[in-house]
């Protein structure tokens, strides 16, 4: 009787293992980078290193640009998004960088690496009357009292008032919030400090949590949290997105944007409101002014849109 033997994926080498553990360590201790980030890091750089020592490469210094090169396109080929792509590219070049600087390598074979650019797309974003619509769901949800519906509606309310991002909301402590001042202190990328403003509404929906919700399932495990599940703990980006795909679900014709685009909703009504760009730069968090640009894109695209509608000879 014969067995079919299924074969074995050749494990990992140590040197490389060694090496994404100290890459890891760097990045927890002297970069300060986010548990995402840095998950995300490892991950690429484990896999490119894996992947070059199963072309032939015994160490860190028998990398070579052109290896590094046909990884990403054995990704490309393999049908990774741009996006994808594009992170990974920057992922091992930081990588490279590091074991450059640290004296693992005496030259970097990524420093001429190249990202294939990605493209730009226009997010998906809630006209503002979806955006009050779902915010009357979340509102008449609530008023039958439930702990978690209150908090449903005040972190829809945080989401649109503030544009900050998913992780960011549930990275929040009850000390966070200014309620006399109604500014709340977000930690972004990098561990980067700022102070973003929010509304009457929001600030109504907050307190309503604070007062007859938060009290009722708090727990020795809560901690400083300030939004938490049914069972006590820190809410986390899943069940944010989940709440949040639910209740879009009862507005008719709203695209399904989930936190992201309630982020995207609020910087686009913010111009198009009339704010500077550079203050929606503050609020959103972003490094550059290009990445806050793309909102004066959607908002031109949108305007061409109702252009087309409503003149008789567009």
């Amino acid at each position: 009787m014969s067995t079919t033997q299924t074969p074995q994926e050749t494990p990992t080498p140590t040197w490389v293992t060694g090496c994404v553990d100290d890459f890891v360590a760097h990045l927890e201790h002297e970069r300060d980078r986010s548990e995402h980030t840095i998950r995300a890091y490892a991950a690429d750089a484990r896999a490119c290193l894996t992947w070059c020592a199963r072309d032939g490469s015994d160490a860190l210094g028998d990398i070579t640009l052109q290896q590094l090169r046909a990884w990403l396109g054995t990704l490309a080929a393999a049908g990774a998004a741009r996006a994808t792509l594009s992170r990974r590219s920057a992922a091992v070049r930081t990588f490279f960088a590091w074991a450059r600087r640290t004296a693992r390598l005496e030259t970097d074979p990524a420093l001429r690496l190249a990202s294939p650019k990605r493209q730009r797309t226009l997010p998906d974003v809630l006209s503002r009357e979806s955006a009050t619509s779902v915010l009357d769901v979340a509102a008449v949800a609530a008023d039958d009292d439930d702990p978690i519906h209150l908090r449903n509606r005040a972190v829809l309310e945080m989401l649109y008032a503030t544009g900050i991002r998913v992780g960011e909301l549930t990275g929040l402590d009850v000390d966070d919030a200014d309620r006399a001042r109604r500014v709340v202190r977000v930690f972004g990328k990098g561990r980067k400090e700022r102070i973003v403003p929010y509304g009457a509404p929001a600030d109504e929906a907050l307190g309503d949590w604070l007062e007859r919700g938060r009290p009722r399932v708090v727990t020795a495990a809560s901690g400083p949290a300030l939004f938490l599940g049914r069972r006590g703990r820190r809410v986390d980006p899943r069940q944010v997105r989940e709440v949040v795909h639910a209740l879009l679900a009862h507005v008719p014709d709203a695209p399904d944007v989930g936190p992201h685009g309630l982020r995207h909703s609020a910087a686009t009504h913010l111009l198009e409101g009339g704010a500077d760009l550079r203050m929606v730069q503050e609020l959103l968090g972003h490094s550059s002014l290009a990445t806050t640009q793309i909102y004066t894109h959607v908002s031109l695209d949108r305007l061409r849109r109702s252009y087309g509608q409503a003149h008789p000879r567009a």
